[in-house]
């Protein structure tokens, strides 16, 4: 690899206008002060560096549930999946990934499977990080079908900045392991719904590495 390449990283397109946005405003900012105009060279390469889109490489393995989302383990807890999902009324192992506005937003898919079911609901924005977030805030739920059966659900929340859940994948999808499937701007929040059965491999606290970081995985012929 080369040097540049681990600074310079491929943006989302979705960050084009925003960059385009900032930088505009950063021409205005040198006509008024230059100190103001180099706070904004400083904001666009922020903005920028905000839709970063790395590539990831998922590891290898069956049945290995990885986070679909960059930042830390901020909660560990049964809860029931969001009811708009369809999925049974039966609390299960809830994983949650809090994005600060540093880290990288593209989010990916946990694990192989069919996108059945996708399910946008209005509301609130209160800090992503908090408990109540995951029903009271604006979310974007995605139910996966793996290839054993089983069901998974990813919810994308906004947060306190974040204003626009972005979804690019409808129902009757097939994923990869680590397929991007969407993004969130500016702050926010991906709970990760894991199926009865799996052998949890993170604890809070932890950092995370979307589409590479193992959350879980699934028992093997052995292990049943």
């Amino acid at each position: 690899m080369r040097m540049r390449d681990t600074f310079i990283k491929p943006m989302h397109p979705e960050g084009i206008r925003f960059v385009a946005i900032f930088a505009a405003i950063t021409v205005g900012l040198f006509l008024l002060s230059n100190v103001l105009g180099w706070i904004g060279v400083g904001l666009t390469i922020w903005c920028y560096y905000f839709f970063r889109d790395p590539e990831r490489v998922p590891p290898t393995g069956e049945g290995l549930i990885v986070s679909p989302a960059d930042g830390v383990v901020s909660l560990i807890e049964a809860a029931v999946p969001p009811n708009e999902l369809g999925m049974p009324n039966t609390p299960l192992t809830r994983v949650s990934v809090f994005m600060s506005v540093f880290n990288c937003h593209v989010n990916r898919t946990p694990i192989e499977g069919e996108i059945t079911a996708v399910a946008y609901r209005p509301g609130k924005f209160f800090n992503a990080s908090l408990d109540k977030a995951s029903a009271d805030n604006e979310r974007n739920s995605l139910r996966i079908r793996m290839k054993n059966g089983q069901d998974l659900a990813v919810v994308q929340i906004a947060g306190l900045v974040a204003r626009r859940i972005v979804c690019f994948v409808k129902p009757g999808a097939a994923m990869q392991t680590g397929e991007r499937f969407g993004l969130i701007r500016f702050g926010s929040r991906l709970d990760v719904y894991l199926p009865d059965g799996v052998v949890l491999q993170v604890r809070v606290g932890q950092t995370m590495i979307a589409g590479e970081t193992v959350l879980a995985s699934l028992p093997t012929l052995e292990e049943k």
